[in-house]
């Protein structure tokens, strides 16, 4: 109990204690994850230790400089690598499937194993879906609104590429960044949300 306390103690500490630079609670909350967290088949340590923008908005408590953010966006967009054979939508059904799925990268799974997007989990699209997440707005009808334009494409496969391209302290994942996502499912993942056939815009 006493370990969950100070987790929670040092994510929700109030904006002066990182203005006064006192790191003494990061100090013992990251004392704590390296004693308990252990390697566990493909689910390594690793994954609890946050990378260069992870750590900066931690730091701001989501709210960088706007200077600063808008450098790092545009960092981090020029590293999103689109589809060499330029085409950005694969096949809706596929995407749905994949939105559905939460599958991949825990502990019991292997290496190689087919990872999903579990897009469900923080958005609602098809209308026909009773049971969906609302940490995401919802992509219902995101197509229609829209529409389907190369540009519009090239926007919504680098969102799902890497998120914090467009809002660096978003919680969306980085699905193509960090590879948990492979150029093939984020294509279907952009078919689901803009092809007109797709549930997400017949409805």
């Amino acid at each position: 109990m006493k370990k969950i306390v100070l987790l929670v103690i040092a994510m929700c500490a109030p904006t002066a204690y990182a203005a006064n630079k006192d790191t003494a609670l990061d100090t013992k909350a990251l004392t704590v994850i390296q004693r308990d967290f252990r390697d566990k088949g493909i689910a390594k340590v690793d994954r609890v230790k946050q990378d260069k923008i992870q750590a900066l908005c931690t730091q701001y408590r989501d709210r960088p400089p706007h200077a600063l953010q808008d450098k790092l966006e545009k960092e981090q967009l020029a590293a999103v690598k689109y589809p060499a054979d330029g085409k950005l939508m694969g096949d809706w059904k596929a995407g749905e499937k994949l939105a559905q799925s939460g599958r991949g990268l825990t502990w019991t799974d292997k290496e190689g194993d087919v990872v999903g997007g579990n897009c469900y989990n923080c958005h609602q699209l098809s209308p026909k879906e009773i049971a969906y997440g609302t940490i995401g707005p919802s992509l219902l009808h995101f197509g229609r609104n829209r529409g389907n334009t190369p540009e519009m494409q090239k926007y919504v496969y680098g969102r799902i590429y890497n998120a914090k391209a467009f809002n660096l302290c978003t919680n969306m994942p980085r699905f193509g960044h960090v590879g948990a996502l492979t150029e093939s499912q984020i294509k279907d993942l952009v078919a689901l949300l803009l092809d007109p056939e797709s549930l997400v815009n017949k409805e």
